[in-house]
């Protein structure tokens, strides 16, 4: 069977080389083309050092590019991590239709931060599905789905990077597999229990310290690593990355620095004490907690608001 593949960065990469190596026949890839200058996109320069014929993926919202995609002549198009919203001219162009990844469990957390939402509502698991695009945002019929539990301490890049990246690339290529030998389903979603968030943005990171910690927590882990969950240093925002519960009970007012040390300092929060070990002050790279708790003099008693 000829595939084409849309997708971008690692995860797209990743599932190019996949099918590659299991023989499966790629006609054309389209990724962000690359600025002059820039460094390609990873599917992109993998795909040029295969001689596969490339489209930048905002060319298919042109005719030119409809065009091309057409002449590939795939039988059957992989979306691997697409965050450009096409056209559903595009998907019925493969002569078997289109298929797509989407890190949840649809119709739970449709939309582009489905990772981080799933961690900060403090959902005990998520997964993946491979469904079929239509003119919605992830509505389309589902082909497979794989569960991922999401562990206590999981933020959104270890839950991605350590479960759904490589399952997902296996479950990518499964769905392919039944594509091809004429078993792919097509079972409607459950419309009723959809739940659709915004991109997880700044405005969504702020730490409000007298929240219950664990709900506290989750904000944290489900910004990790973007957008990064801030609060206010003076009038710098400070992001706060890893970090960890440590289940003692302090008293005094939430946000209160109980202890700095060389692993980080610790924050009295409602409910247990969040030990810091990795932070972003405005303009600057991240460092370790306790560099910057030494760089800028925080001292046992400060209060964050």
């Amino acid at each position: 069977m000829r595939v084409s593949i849309i997708g971008q960065a690692a995860f797209g990469e990743a599932v190019f080389k996949r099918l590659i190596d299991d023989g499966v026949e790629v006609t054309a890839v389209s990724a962000p083309q690359p600025a002059e200058g820039r460094r390609p996109d990873p599917l992109w320069a993998a795909a040029s050092e295969q001689g596969i014929p490339t489209v930048d993926t905002r060319a298919l919202k042109t005719d030119e590019g409809i065009t091309r995609w057409r002449d590939a002549g795939a039988d059957l198009c992989a979306m691997a991590f697409v965050t450009e919203i096409l056209p559903d001219e595009v998907f019925g162009i493969p002569t078997k239709g289109t298929i797509q990844y989407h890190p949840s469990l649809l119709p739970l957390h449709r939309g582009s931060s489905a990772i981080n939402w799933a961690v900060i509502f403090q959902r005990k698991e998520t997964g993946l599905t491979i469904f079929w695009p239509d003119k919605g945002i992830d509505t389309g019929p589902i082909l497979l789905q794989r569960r991922v539990p999401i562990g206590p301490d999981d933020t959104v890049g270890s839950l991605y990077f350590n479960a759904l990246f490589t399952e997902g690339i296996s479950a990518m290529r499964e769905a392919i597999g039944m594509v091809a030998d004429g078993v792919a389903p097509r079972i409607e979603q459950d419309h009723a229990l959809a739940t659709y968030e915004p991109p997880c943005r700044d405005e969504h990171g702020e730490i409000r310290w007298h929240e219950p910690a664990d709900r506290l927590y989750a904000l944290i882990r489900g910004c990790n690593p973007q957008p990064g969950a801030w609060t206010k240093v003076q009038d710098s925002r400070l992001r706060i990355f890893d970090c960890r519960l440590t289940g003692e009970q302090e008293s005094g007012m939430p946000g209160r620095v109980l202890r700095v040390h060389d692993e980080g300092f610790d924050v009295r929060l409602n409910g247990s004490v969040l030990r810091i070990h990795r932070v972003q002050p405005e303009g600057s790279g991240k460092v370790s907690a306790a560099e910057w708790a030494q760089e800028t003099g925080l001292k046992e008693g400060y209060r964050f608001r």
